[in-house]
């Protein structure tokens, strides 16, 4: 079983795994970046190593609080609420009720035509898709031509 080796960052001190095959000094790209740019800002290892130690003091852990969690879903609601209002009913997502409305009307039986008008008993034509051919049939929903 191969042993994997552990290389130590020259900037951070944090153990790596390599990436690249040879001698990697860094563990990343931006630790890379920031010790050139501590090398080039000073001469001596002294500079660069308060420059590390001021680094860690910086650093600071965010927490988790119920004030921070109540605005993140306070800031959502708005946005969506924002969206809502000014996005046009036609450009709106389909829901799972939509399509489900849709496949049921186009798997039903009868289709109503547009293009034909009632009879002179108040039936309205309906194209039967199983027998492919025009039935009338009286409603009574009031059926509105658009």
């Amino acid at each position: 079983m191969k042993q994997i080796k552990y290389y130590t960052c020259e900037y951070c001190y944090k153990e790596y795994i390599p990436k690249r095959r040879g001698v990697q000094k860094y563990c990343s790209n931006s630790c890379r970046s920031n010790a050139c740019r501590v090398r080039n800002s000073s001469n001596t290892k002294t500079d660069a190593i308060k420059h590390l130690e001021n680094k860690d003091l910086n650093r600071s852990e965010e927490k988790m609080s119920l004030a921070g969690v109540g605005n993140a879903t306070a800031g959502v609601m708005i946005a969506n609420t924002i969206k809502a209002v000014f996005t046009k009913e036609d450009d709106k997502a389909a829901t799972k009720r939509d399509l489900k409305l849709l496949t049921e009307k186009l798997f039903s039986r009868y289709h109503l035509v547009m293009n034909l008008e009632p009879n002179s008993n108040g039936e309205y034509p309906y194209f039967d898709l199983e027998k492919n051919i025009i039935v009338y049939l009286y409603t009574n929903n009031i059926v509105t031509k658009k």
